[in-house]
Order: C-alpha cells, then structure tokens, then sequence
C-alpha cells in the first residue's frame, strides 16, 4: 500500500485535474451557445440554398445546365470532405469521425482523396496513410464565409477540372447538445434521391405549388453564380454544425471527466484516511509496548 505521503500527492493531483476539466467545461459552454447561435442563424438561408440548387437540379437536360451538374458515366476518383476538430477532449467526437470515414469509404470501388478540415482529422488520416490533398486546420472559433471558402472551391475545381467524378461532405449534425450525429452527403452532382437525409439542415418542403424560378439577366451568368457558391455554403454549414457539436461533446466530456475526477479524489481520500488510521495505531501500539516494558522493569 502507497505511503501517507504518496496518497496525499494523488489527491493533490486529481483535485488539480478536476479544476481544469471543470474549467473547459465552462469555456465549452460558453462556446457552444455560441455556436448554435451561428448555426441557427445561417440554417435557414443555407436550406433555402439547399432547395435552389435541387430545383435547377430537377430541371430537363440538367447536364447541359452547368459542369456542376454533369453526372459522369464512369466514377474514377472519389473526393471526401471531412470536417473534424483542432484539438481533442471532446471525447469521442474526432475518433467517430474517421472511424465513419473508413468504414463507408474504405471498401470504395474507385481511389478516395480526402480533404481534411481540422487538424485531429487530417493527423488521424496521414496515419491511416489515406491520400489528403486538402488540409485547412487552425480555423477561426467563429469562422466566416470567407474562410471556409477555399473548402467549397477547391472541392468544385477538382470537380470542373475531372481530377474527381464524385464529392461527398462528411461532417457532425448538431441535433441537440445530448445528440450530434455523424452524417455524409453527396455534394457533386448533386444527389435528388437516396444518399442524404430526409431533412439535411433541418429542410422542410413548402407546401402548396412547387416554387417557379426565374432567372435575370442571363441563366448562364446566374448559374455560374450561384452553383458553385451555394455548393460551398453547404460546407461552410457543415463546419458550423460541426464546430457546435464539438463543443457540446468537449462540455460533457468535461464534465464526465469533473465527477471521475472528483469520485477518484474521494476513494484517494479514504485510502488515505485508511493508511493515516493505520500509522496512528501502529505509533499507539508502540508508545503502549514500551511503556509496560518500562513498568515491567
């Protein structure tokens, strides 16, 4: 059995541990109100997006409406998104991640490239020796459009450009702060049946006419627009709901990691207090022997 000493060191420690959990919960917390404020805020105008490019989607001879939209009759390359985090303590948030990542994409007929979003992504992906040709870590805690831009773009030149047939954006939908599922989706052509959820950002189809679009000054100039930039507000909510359920998952990691902490201060206390107990009898049973060795003599 560790000494008094030793046993008072480890409950010094953990208790050291348990304040610093107990901080990053509330930093997690203050963060994360945050960002489902972001989220909330953008969803709307990110599923009005949504419903614009599956209506130019739905319409006749869509192959010949912009390069975007052109389905390929041979799949070569496959390119995946994957949107994870920077840092860690979010317990199994980054992990469920790539563990969803290789199971849906490691059996893939055609090669896979990945771009990663997030440092813990890309390092879990070089080790699993997968080809990453995009890396964007280091993202700011709020970030804007503007600098997630360059995800959509370089995923949509890859696409124009032929070096992909296929995209797919594979992120964490923020349900509530208990739930966050990891969900993919079929970015490039766009994907009108199977494959995404029924009510992917929280869509949900108007009722009545089916909405009549028209364009101005000219369908080309419009589409050339809206296609790619659309495409890429779909990643940029995809960050933004994945940011939010990074910090919902550090706050109860922390706080999981809080009460362990301070249950195992407790057991350390009374081990301690077993020992301590233990000395104090032994120095009793000791001063009691020589005092009826004295009286003996």
């Amino acid at each position: 059995m560790a000494s008094a000493r030793e046993m008072k060191l480890r409950i010094k420690s953990v208790k050291n541990i348990a304040q610093v959990t107990r901080a990053l919960e509330t930093v997690s917390a203050s963060k994360v109100r945050k960002a489902v404020n972001a989220v909330t805020a953008t969803r709307s105008y990110a599923t009005k997006a949504w419903q614009v490019l599956k209506h130019v989607a739905e319409q006749p001879g869509r192959n010949s409406l912009h390069p975007l939209l052109v389905e390929r009759k041979e799949v070569k390359n496959t390119l995946v998104i994957v949107v994870t985090g920077d840092r860690g303590l979010a317990g199994a948030y980054n992990s469920n991640v790539i563990r969803y990542a290789t199971q849906r994409f490691d059996k893939n007929p055609v090669p896979v490239k990945y771009i990663a979003v997030g440092r813990k992504g890309r390092d879990l992906l070089v080790r699993r020796r997968k080809d990453v040709i995009g890396d964007f870590s280091n993202l700011p805690a709020a970030p804007s459009f503007f600098d997630v831009s360059a995800v959509g773009r370089l995923a949509v030149d890859s696409y124009k450009d032929g070096e992909v047939d296929e995209v797919y954006l594979l992120y964490t939908d923020f349900i509530n702060m208990a739930r966050q599922t990891t969900t993919v989706k079929k970015l490039l052509p766009l994907e009108l049946t199977g494959g995404n959820r029924v009510q992917d950002f929280e869509q949900v189809k108007p009722a009545g006419p089916a909405a009549a679009y028209e364009y101005e000054p000219d369908q080309r100039e419009i589409l050339d627009e809206i296609i790619p930039r659309f495409t890429a507000l779909q990643v940029y909510q995809a960050i933004l709901e994945s940011q939010a359920s990074e910090h919902a998952a550090r706050m109860v990691a922390m706080h999981a990691a809080t009460d362990n902490a301070k249950e195992l201060a407790g057991a350390y206390q009374l081990a301690y207090n077993k020992v301590r107990q233990q000395g104090i009898t032994n120095d009793i049973l000791d001063i009691v022997g020589g005092a009826e060795a004295l009286s003996a003599k």
